[in-house]
């Protein structure tokens, strides 16, 4: 049998040699010949949540800086540590090439689908419009001046940056139309594929217009008459309950379960605990969402790390089980953030209905609920001299600044921005901190490496490629 299998090879390997056309061999046939914008669009926001719910130290370490969290063992990160593991570069190349670029290619599709209806169209266009919206707001609040007129094409790649405020400005007229051309009579997409809200397009006029609110507010301090304006023009149709909150819902099993489930429990690691900052805030008010928040140490006790230094794991308190659970929901915008804007707005002059406190005071109290407490236990909270808006210290940004730091736990880049916005709360650097407070992250290092004209440009624009740079709405 062996002689027979040794003649054998000589003429397959000569049959083989008279094949000339090789040319099939170059066929994907295992690749899709078109893709649906569906789950480009349900990809792009599960890229999107990841990165803001992550813990990563590659990702996102924005809890250390609002103080949430510290470290028991590295200290890199807590002490603004950002370069090292490249958390700037991994930011941007997650909404650049993770977020953005899916939905500019669901934009594509869905512009040339002729099967759909003209509102289903609209719809989908509208909705995946307010996404990129959404995207670049959270690149300008931490970048700057960004690449936006010439960014997501495959044929430039030295985009020039764009003038920040001014990009901040066409964001807000794309969220205008994106408002007028949302049609509730009509479909979006799908409920698999529309992760936020499951095909209910009410929802997404909630959304888009609470996103005005955000974005009106952030340039409350620069251009007041134009923040006014839209705030007011979006205030009657934002979110008004927590049914029309925008979150992830995640899974129990990888992979489409929470990603602070794999840094906390999966991986294993013993190292992220409770800042002392928010904790002892918590434990002295008797905050109803302590145990929501953090749970107890290995005495059974509540105690939290100074961020920056390093101390004992076991007897830390580390993030509850209902944080790092794999199915912990992520929000990206909901009533607790609407309403703290709304008591702004208010102290601002701005012309909507209800008073500062009485926003102030849903906001503290959908937290608390969002958080397992009762209605009851929020009254009783509110009415502590310390949180109550009428004798709580400081001005109304000191008073909302510190409530919605505490309620917007677990949310670290909106807390990040409103601190940077409000000032408040004033919280001492990271011990041996290697930079003052970090008011934006700066550049890739790829970009000054290949796209150096550009970037050089940018970073004189905004006033230096630095961690204290403020940014052009942070002007206080």
């Amino acid at each position: 049998m062996k002689r027979l299998y040794i003649l054998i090879i000589p003429f397959i390997l000569l049959y083989s040699s008279c094949t000339k056309d090789i040319t099939d061999l170059n066929e994907e046939t295992k690749r899709a010949a078109t893709i649906p914008p569906g789950p480009l669009f349900t990809n792009a926001i599960k890229n999107l949540s990841d990165g803001l719910a992550s813990a990563s130290v590659n990702v996102n370490i924005f809890r250390h800086i609002v103080k949430y969290w510290g470290q028991a063992v590295i200290q890199q990160e807590a002490q603004y540590d950002y370069i090292t593991r490249a958390v700037n570069e991994n930011w941007w190349s997650r909404m650049y090439k993770d977020v953005l670029n899916d939905l500019q290619e669901a934009a594509r599709i869905i512009n040339e689908d002729e099967s759909l209806s003209p509102g289903q169209k609209a719809n989908q266009l509208a909705m995946v419009d307010i996404m990129q919206v959404y995207t670049y707001d959270i690149l300008i609040k931490t970048f700057g001046d960004i690449p936006y007129t010439e960014a997501l094409d495959d044929n430039n790649l030295f985009p020039v940056y764009d003038d920040a405020q001014t990009v901040y400005y066409d964001l807000l007229r794309r969220l205008d139309e994106d408002i007028a051309n949302l049609n509730t009579s009509s479909p979006g997409f799908s409920s698999s594929e529309d992760i936020l809200y499951q095909g209910n397009v009410s929802n997404w006029v909630a959304f888009s217009n609470s996103l005005k609110l955000r974005m009106a507010m952030t340039l409350a301090d620069v251009d007041s008459e134009t923040a006014k304006a839209a705030f007011e023009e979006a205030n009657a149709n934002a979110i008004t309950s927590e049914d029309q909150n925008a979150f992830i819902e995640y899974y129990n099993s990888p992979p489409n379960n929470n990603p602070l489930y794999d840094q906390l429990v999966l991986a294993g690691r013993t190292d992220y605990i409770a800042a002392q900052d928010l904790l002892e805030e918590l434990v002295e008010l008797e905050d109803p969402r302590l145990p929501g928040y953090f749970g107890l140490n290995d005495e059974g006790e509540y105690s939290g790390g100074v961020v920056g230094r390093a101390t004992s794991f076991s007897q830390s308190s580390k993030p509850s089980d209902r944080v790092a659970a794999p199915d912990a929901p992520n929000v990206l915008i909901d009533l607790v953030e609407v309403e703290f804007l709304r008591a702004e707005a208010v102290e601002r002059g701005y012309d909507i209905p209800g008073s500062a406190e009485e926003h102030y005071n849903n906001g503290v109290t959908a937290s608390i609920l969002y958080w397992g407490g009762t209605a009851e236990e929020a009254q009783e909270y509110l009415n502590q001299p310390e949180v109550a808006y009428s004798s709580a210290t400081g001005d109304w940004k000191q008073k909302i600044g510190f409530q919605k730091w505490i309620a917007l736990y677990n949310r670290p880049f909106e807390a990040w921005v409103e601190m940077r916005r409000l000032d408040h709360p004033d919280l001492p650097l990271a011990e041996n901190a290697i930079s003052g407070f970090p008011n934006r992250l700066r550049y890739p290092g790829n970009e000054q490496q290949l796209n150096n004209a550009n970037y050089s440009q940018a970073s004189a624009n905004i006033g230096g490629d630095e961690t204290e740079t403020k940014l052009f709405w942070d002007v206080f």
